[in-house]
């Protein structure tokens, strides 16, 4: 049977059965929860809460700071002990609220849905908004702007991006297994903004129990189909995906809109029902900590503002010394330097490696192989593009469509001679990106 896929990518080692058989536990936070004002791509959030005000779990704290922008909610009740700066997951420094855990998790009142067929499109938009919803997979776009695309009815295909092609994740896994009716719930929802659109949920061949599963829950939903990927990374990048289901292509320039689609990961999608039904804001996910250095890898439901410290620790600590540690996945990725950083709504993993295999490898000179030519999903030629960025030739990155590469980062795990291929290209991006900013 042939599967749904795309031109380019590898297949590396995925390391999920280190916590993929781990049914998600439930997460209790420590005395101390963090919660960055920058969840989220766009404005960052405005607190509405001071330092020595109680709330309780579910009470917004910041509000949105612009159109693409999410607010904020309390994940536990207590005391606000400050608003500072700290270091987020990646290693900067962010404006955030403190809040002193009371452990008595007293809840604000949620408003439930009597039923989705009563909720216009325009309610369900705003309990989306209100909940502060982003994409959770890691883009962290809001997910209510997602969903108000300038023409709606042009949406032909709502895709639920299930493929979890990222090594060693298993969260997205975990969900499937055991709460796939939030997913077709959630789905539900998006379908009511889109008339003319499908649902497809779009799963990896290499979870058949999920396949199974999801395809005899939505047999009698005329409008909802469970689409079988091949296992191959980076199947679940938008473009990707896109590409693999529909057929049809977008570029930098664009947004899937423009290609009548919309793109969201199981988690967002799950949040969506939560907020749309029952009122409920984004306030935990499902986090794998995982790796061979790992005790006890594991799949935990974490409520938002807990430390990855903690988590570590409730997963056994480290067995031996962990040489690399990942926010998210090996391919795409951020290096941490220190466990004490706060799970925010992108945060889906954390990887703890005993080798540094990348940082072990010395780089050679490109041997014209070609390798990354034919892994490159967005085809084009990564060694060219790194010869670019390392000798700052701005307007040939350009000219040979650099700001195309979406650093999913096959052309470094193919490449024989180890160049840091998606790092050089990374580097240019980023940039160009600055430069076109610029005022002229």
């Amino acid at each position: 049977m042939a599967f749904l896929t795309f031109r380019g990518g590898v297949h590396p080692y995925d390391g999920k059965e280190l916590s993929k058989e781990e049914p998600v536990k439930e997460f209790l936070p420590g005395k101390e929860l963090v919660y960055p004002l920058s969840q989220h791509i766009g404005a960052p959030a405005q607190p509405v809460v001071k330092k020595g005000d109680r709330v309780l779990a579910g009470q917004k704290i910041a509000e949105m700071g612009g159109f693409v922008s999410a607010p904020i909610h309390a994940t536990v009740s207590g005391i606000v002990k400050d608003l500072k700066k700290v270091r987020n997951n990646v290693g900067a420094m962010v404006d955030a609220i403190i809040v002193e855990n009371d452990e008595q998790y007293e809840t604000v009142e949620f408003q439930p849905a009597k039923s989705l067929e009563e909720l216009s499109k325009e309610e369900i938009i705003a309990r989306i908004k209100d909940g502060g919803v982003v994409g959770m997979g890691g883009a962290g776009f809001p997910t209510h702007v997602k969903l108000s695309p300038k023409e709606p009815d042009k949406i032909e295909y709502v895709l639920v991006n299930g493929a979890e092609c990222e090594p060693y994740l298993t969260s997205d896994y975990r969900r499937m297994l055991e709460q796939p009716e939030w997913i077709i719930g959630g789905l539900k929802c998006m379908l009511k903004l889109f008339d003319h659109a499908k649902g497809c949920i779009c799963i990896e061949d290499n979870k058949p129990d999920c396949i199974a599963k999801l395809t005899e829950m939505v047999k009698d939903e005329p409008r909802i189909e469970v689409c079988t990927l091949k296992t191959k990374y980076p199947q679940g990048a938008e473009r990707c995906l896109i590409a693999a289901v529909s057929g049809r292509e977008i570029n930098s320039s664009m947004l899937p809109a423009d290609a009548g689609c919309v793109v969201d990961n199981i988690d967002t999608v799950c949040a969506v029902y939560r907020a749309v039904m029952f009122g409920e804001p984004v306030m935990d996910r499902i986090v794998t900590i995982t790796g061979d250095a790992v005790a006890d890898p594991c799949n935990f439901k974490v409520r938002l503002g807990s430390s990855f410290a903690e988590l570590l620790e409730a997963a056994g600590g480290l067995k031996q010394p962990a040489e690399k540690i990942i926010s998210g996945g090996p391919m795409m990725g951020f290096a941490m330097f220190d466990y004490h950083v706060p799970v925010v709504k992108t945060s889906s993993a954390m990887l703890c490696m005993s080798k540094d295999e990348v940082s072990a490898q010395e780089p050679g000179a490109c041997i014209n192989c070609g390798r990354c030519v034919s892994a490159c999903p967005a085809r084009l030629i990564p060694s060219r593009l790194a010869t670019y960025s390392e000798h700052g030739q701005e307007d040939l990155f350009v000219k040979y469509h650099g700001m195309e590469c979406v650093e999913c980062g096959c052309c470094s795990y193919t490449c024989p001679a180890k160049r840091p291929l998606t790092q050089s290209v990374r580097s240019m991006r980023k940039t160009v990106l600055a430069n076109r900013k610029k005022p002229k």
